[in-house]
């Protein structure tokens, strides 16, 4: 009896060895090669239950949907096998190779990993997201009622403050509520976000669902878009609707009591849903108590100087380093107001920034690095930097100040060889090695020379230095007269600093980077539209531009296409834009600059 159950008991150790060894987690996509703009899928597969799955690293792919988790039973001969799966609806955006990275799972106790996968995206027809389902159905899904899903499925835009400050920063978050499966998705539109200065939160990062509860109703909550928002001027600010399209499973009437002992049925019905519109009140900054040094900053920031050497010799170069450190508008702060000695030559300063975007707003350190060269000998006194800023917290201006720097500069090796006016009105200072003494030798003169004087030709170059001087100062004081009017210099020079901005755009576009020639076009086309209508670009909007170029009397038609040409690139750097081409775009921004150019 006791070796009936032995081997009963090796029988059950073996089985279990062998379909341990048979578990196995697999990587598959429906698609090696697809073309831009084309969705594909990938599924992770493991033949028995999943207890944990972390996702992969997906390699620059655009993540449309997912992970959409499904499990399946089969019995035959009484033998039961389970699999479960997680799949992906991804896109490829941009040509190039990508790799899908290795997922893990932990499938009946074991941790398995599965192989890395190799895409290639080639160029392809640009196609729209029409939120086909896997079913083939594609348009023929139908649409489903809003006041049936209303409350099953809804964005929300949401704001950490609904009152802040001009130049305060709040969080924007664009939250998906559901309690039914989502098949499919796609953005319809994005807000343009006018008014804002604005930077996306972990754009690139995975998005988490959690449970929350809304009005006493259990949700699965996603934040689908987060935004930093930085008001740009004052008064009522609205932040547009959020608009998208979904393919959800939406639950019919059981047609047996087997159909209902096993959950029922389901249909696939398209909803579009979209956030209400957000009002924004933005206080304008007090005049009372702001300092002259006050430059726009507002947040918690402190300061620190810096140089790197205290004693130094003529034409030596000295770095001076200032650190702003703190969160709010760190990225928008202005150029510093320093005050250097006259006899050291100053050169612009070199920028960088270390900032975090979170969910808390921006923080982090400008640097500015100033290059000094003191020309003279001497004891210098770097005077102390202000720095002021408006906290909202306290509601209050803050005046920061560096401390001062005593600089000895000593005579250098070089000095002697350089040939320099200095402020002081010192004499020139020259060596013997830069000016020869006048050979005195014995060179022999021809007087062949002696027939230009009293001649015609004589006579005009002796004229011709009081016309030159005439004319320089004719020509200078028609510059000045130019120059005085800033509105006109500024309006001028607009044509040719958009041109840069389009070069710009020109490479990004060589270079299939298409997020950042639209944000160069963008940039570009309201930086022009502020030099040429002398606007300040704060108060840049849609109505200001074409109020602005229709009294110039410029065409209703160059009007319109500008104002198209702006949201479409202001909608390009939130969400692709597939209906258009770049080329497109670019040549249309263009000839509208040339038509303003022409009749401005």
């Amino acid at each position: 009896m006791k070796l009936k159950y032995a081997i009963l008991f090796l029988l059950l150790l073996c089985a279990n060895l062998l379909s341990a060894q048979d578990v196995k987690f697999t990587a598959s996509v429906n698609s090696s090669k697809v073309g831009t703009g084309e969705q594909f899928e990938v599924t992770f597969t493991a033949n028995g239950n999943i207890s944990s799955f972390t996702p992969p690293e997906f390699g620059g792919l655009q993540v449309l949907s997912g992970p959409n988790q499904s499990t399946s039973m089969t019995s035959i001969n009484g033998n039961t096998t389970v699999s479960t799966a997680f799949s992906y609806i991804l896109m490829g955006s941009k040509i190039g190779q990508f790799t899908i990275g290795p997922a893990t799972a932990t499938v009946s106790g074991k941790r398995f990993t599965t192989s890395p996968i190799r895409m290639d995206v080639v160029k392809g027809q640009p196609v729209q997201q029409n939120t086909q389902g896997q079913n083939g159905q594609g348009n023929d899904i139908a649409v489903g009622k809003p006041e049936e899903l209303s409350k099953s499925l809804f964005l929300k835009a949401v704001v950490d403050k609904g009152s802040v400050s001009q130049g305060q920063q709040l969080i924007l978050s664009f939250r998906l509520y559901r309690r039914v499966n989502i098949e499919q998705f796609q953005v319809d539109k994005a807000p343009d976000l006018n008014g804002f200065w604005s930077e996306e939160v972990n754009a690139k990062q995975q998005k988490q669902w959690r449970r929350e509860m809304y009005k006493g109703v259990p949700y699965d909550v996603v934040d689908i878009k987060q935004y930093i928002l930085f008001p740009e001027h004052s008064g009522d600010l609205t932040i547009d609707p959020f608009v998208m399209t979904f393919v959800v499973q939406q639950a019919i009437p059981a047609r047996s009591a087997m159909e209902q002992l096993f959950g029922g049925s389901y249909k696939e019905v398209k909803y579009q849903a979209k956030s209400q519109p957000l009002v924004v009140h933005v206080r304008p900054l007090p005049d009372a108590g702001k300092p002259d040094s006050f430059t726009g900053a507002v947040g918690s920031f402190s300061i620190d100087a810096s140089i790197d050497k205290t004693v130094l010799k003529t034409n030596e170069a000295l770095n001076y380093k200032v650190t702003v450190k703190g969160s709010g508008n760190i990225k928008l702060l202005k150029t510093l107001s320093t005050n250097f000695p006259a006899d050291f030559e100053k050169y612009d300063p070199k920028i960088s920034d270390t900032v975090t975007e979170s969910e808390n707003g921006v923080s982090g350190t400008r640097f500015y690095n100033y290059l000094l060269i003191p020309r003279h000998q001497g004891d210098f006194t770097i005077e102390p930097l202000k720095f002021s800023y408006y906290n909202p917290a306290t509601g209050k201006y803050s005046t920061l100040t560096t401390k001062a720097f005593h600089i000895k500069v000593n005579r250098g090796t070089n000095e002697s060889n350089v040939t320099a006016f200095s402020s002081d009105k010192q004499d020139i200072k020259m060596l013997d090695k830069d000016i020869r003494y006048i050979k005195d030798t014995t060179i022999g003169l021809s007087k062949e020379a002696d027939a230009l004087y009293g001649s015609v030709g004589y006579w005009l170059l002796l004229l011709l230095g009081p016309i030159l001087c005439l004319a320089a100062f004719g020509y200078r004081n028609w510059l000045r007269k130019t120059n005085s009017d800033v509105v006109k210099v500024r309006s001028r020079k607009a044509g040719r600093i958009a041109a840069k901005h389009l070069a710009n755009a020109k490479q990004q576009l060589a270079a299939n980077n298409n997020a950042a020639f639209y944000e160069a076009m963008f940039k570009g086309l309201y930086g022009y539209l502020s030099d040429k209508l002398n606007i300040n670009y704060a108060n840049l909007d849609r109505e200001t531009i074409a109020a602005a170029l229709r009294k110039r009397a410029l065409d209703e038609q160059v009007v319109n296409q500008l104002l198209e040409t702006l949201d479409l690139c202001e909608m390009a750097r939130y969400a692709p834009v597939t209906h258009i081409s770049t080329n497109q775009v670019f040549e249309k921004a263009k000839d509208i600059i040339n038509d303003i150019e022409s009749k401005i």
